[in-house]
């Protein structure tokens, strides 16, 4: 299986994300936002960081990146796409998942671990979970505040694309776990197919014990298991 690392201005987890693919045998090559063609490849990785700096608006700007349009044509081939933190942010202005990342709700960086609920184990970056699973995972971001109107809220709901919600370390879904004030806890949705996942949290930062947690893993041993 071979994967690739979309590099933005100001991406600053991709080396991270490269690691971790590497170790689990992803085969990983990075790839500049600049580029036109994307190399053949099975899972996308879009990375955290600030790409342009978050200048006009997280993510708006790597949206229009050149490499976004072969980013948009693997996954309606079925390519698999995975957005972290403003990843998600860049999957959300381009259109490939529903909603929008505002600023965190204390208006403050935020920098902690939380606990995820996996409300989805069947899509491809979840099989190695099971539903319901609390998983331990560190967040970084200012603006990871998820919000939708409520239809597409009840749609999400409705066709099990929300895949992670903030919760406590028993799985309660509660305003205290709610770190930054998504709507419904969201921390990680998929789109209908469920081939593009974003997420607010960085598995790639509890994948290795070295990093101090490891629930992050399962996450890339899925990806090797769906291919």
């Amino acid at each position: 299986m071979k994967s690739a690392v979309i590099v933005f201005p100001a991406s600053n987890c991709d080396r991270d994300a490269k690691s971790i693919l590497a170790a689990t045998g992803l085969n990983p090559v990075m790839v500049w936002h600049g580029d036109s063609a994307l190399p053949k490849v099975d899972l996308v990785v879009l990375p955290g960081g600030f790409s342009y700096g978050d200048y006009l608006r997280s993510g708006a700007m790597a949206a229009h990146s050149p490499i976004m349009r072969e980013v948009k044509a693997h996954a309606d081939r079925g390519g698999l796409v995975l957005g972290i933190c403003n990843g998600f942010q860049i999957l959300t202005e381009s259109g490939l998942l529903p909603g929008v990342l505002m600023r965190n709700a204390r208006l403050k960086f935020i920098c902690r671990e939380v606990h995820l609920r996996v409300d989805n184990a069947a899509t491809p970056f979840t099989k190695n979970y099971q539903k319901g699973q609390v998983i331990n995972v560190p967040i970084a971001h200012h603006d990871g505040n998820y919000f939708a109107d409520d239809a597409t809220l009840k749609s999400l709901e409705d066709n099990g694309q929300i895949v992670f919600r903030y919760s406590d370390a028993a799985g309660a879904i509660t305003d205290g776990a709610n770190p930054n004030g998504s709507r419904l806890n969201i921390a990680g949705i998929c789109n209908k197919v469920g081939n593009v996942l974003g997420m607010m949290p960085h598995p790639e930062r509890h994948a290795e014990s070295l990093l101090g947690g490891v629930d992050g893993a399962a996450m890339f041993e899925s990806i090797l298991r769906a291919a």
